[in-house]
């Protein structure tokens, strides 16, 4: 099947015929398991076609059609004839609908637009659930839309109860450290907790800013300290969705050892309390050994990154 596909306009019957005269072995084509649909490789299934091919590679996809579809769109933007923009568009405003939690720029890192547009799509589509306070970010953090109302209530928290963390202060406000500890130190000059300079909205006229960026390097921290398990599931998630990973074996091993790390504070606490005492001294020599060769991957990997920007 070759429905619900983000190409409107159907196959390029030139792509195609291109894709024939090379005679080169086709790449295998991505289909939705439960519905057989096929999600990419429109064109590479017609040229099998016209080759008179019986058959073709296939790999394997197990979402909704939610997910299929935002696959879908993703890979024919990162590959191949590229959607035109009035394919990208329709395609955002069905991803929009479908994804309302997910941020402007992270959709538009799928649909190969600009985040400004696919805000202005975002206005534009009428049938997008408005009572969203936050939104899942390309990086998976969870950020508010406008944080006005987060700073106001972390004033208020800072007010009633000045021993609470800044972590404490931000989870229960909705708001970043880095911003709860802008309103600490607003509120210790005397300050109002909401900077004056701030934009306008451009509806009904409500305070709105743009979250503080921290750019400091973050210091040692415990287990309970670290991004909040949603944040870290949300990304691995997102990684998860990446034909270039889960279509791997080495992506989908580095897939499983990243899923270890998508448990909650609450079970590593668990696992601690409950490790046998005989035990403890090999599993913190093994815990220590496991972290450096983390620290040595990231490492690695962060100059791989540098080095080929």
């Amino acid at each position: 099947m070759t429905g619900d596909s983000p190409r409107v306009s159907g196959a390029d019957p030139e792509h195609v015929e291109a894709l024939v005269a090379a005679q080169a072995p086709l790449p295998p084509i991505i289909v939705q398991r439960s519905t057989m649909q096929v999600i990419d490789g429109l064109h590479r299934l017609s040229a099998a076609r016209l080759r008179g091919d019986d058959k073709i590679g296939v790999v394997f996809f197990d979402g909704d059609e939610a997910e299929a579809f935002v696959l879908a769109v993703e890979s024919n933007t990162t590959h191949g004839l590229p959607l035109t923009t009035a394919e990208r568009k329709l395609a955002t405003r069905r991803i929009i609908a479908s994804h309302p939690q997910w941020s402007d720029r992270m959709i538009a890192s799928v649909a190969g637009l600009a985040p400004g547009t696919v805000a202005t799509i975002r206005r534009q589509t009428q049938d997008v659930p408005t009572a969203q306070t936050a939104r899942i970010g390309q990086d998976g953090r969870v950020r508010p839309i406008d944080i006005a109302e987060g700073r106001r209530l972390a004033g208020q928290l800072i007010a009633e109860n000045p021993g609470l963390s800044l972590r404490q202060i931000a989870r229960a406000a909705a708001i970043s450290p880095e911003t709860a500890r802008d309103v600490r130190n607003r509120m210790l000059r005397g300050e109002d907790p909401m900077p004056k300079s701030r934009t306008r909205t451009q509806a009904g006229g409500a305070a709105h800013e743009t979250e503080p960026r921290d750019f400091t390097v973050p210091a040692v921290r415990t287990v309970l300290e670290r991004t909040p398990v949603q944040h870290r599931t949300a990304v691995v998630e997102r990684l998860r969705a990446d034909p270039a990973l889960r279509f791997s074996e080495t992506g989908r091993a580095l897939l499983r050892l990243l899923n270890v790390y998508t448990i909650s504070a609450q079970n590593w606490e668990e696992i601690i309390d409950n490790v046998p005492p005989h035990c403890g001294g090999i599993v913190v020599r093994l815990a220590n050994e496991c972290a450096g060769m983390w620290a040595e991957f990231a490492t690695r990997l962060e100059r791989k990154v540098v080095e080929s920007a």
